[in-house]
């Protein structure tokens, strides 16, 4: 119970915090190419929100190959190169939301994932989808809140 007040009340300040706060749409460049219908993510105050990533080969546009666990090792990445970009790390991302191809590939995509975070995970959601994007196996979005603002976390 204690961790669900304290979750409301994160969610609460950080409604509070950024009301009235202008979004930021932001484009590095640096996993797609420009042009994209999409930002790649927003910022509004300290919390940056990413589009879904899937395991592109940066600058190429392509899947890496070599199935659910290359293509999640790449998908990560992309984030953590992402999260860079704009000053936030892993440790940073409070939620994930991943959606797979295969749902039963679950366990090869989490054994990957895991060697991402040390000890803290951030909240997750998964579902199978009947396609995602370039025909990749798996996509993940994330939602990360500036570290250096909310203490011990």
């Amino acid at each position: 119970m204690k961790k669900i007040t304290a979750l409301l009340f994160w969610l609460f300040a950080t409604c509070q915090a950024t009301a009235g706060e202008a979004p930021e749409f932001l484009n590095s460049n640096t996993n797609l190419p420009p042009g994209l219908p999409f930002s790649e993510a927003v910022k509004v105050g300290d919390t940056l929100y990413l589009s879904g990533q899937i395991g592109v080969i940066p600058g190429e546009f392509k899947l890496k190959p070599g199935g659910i666990e290359a293509e999640t090792r790449q998908t990560m990445d992309n984030i953590g190169q992402t999260l860079k970009a704009y000053g936030y790390e892993m440790k940073d991302l409070v939620k994930c939301t991943v959606m797979l191809a295969d749902i039963g590939e679950w366990e090869q995509f989490n054994e990957v994932y895991k060697t991402y975070f040390t000890g803290v995970y951030p909240a997750r959601s998964a579902f199978g989808t009947s396609g995602l994007a370039l025909g990749a196996r798996v996509e993940v979005e994330c939602i990360a809140v500036s570290a250096s603002d909310e203490g011990d976390m």
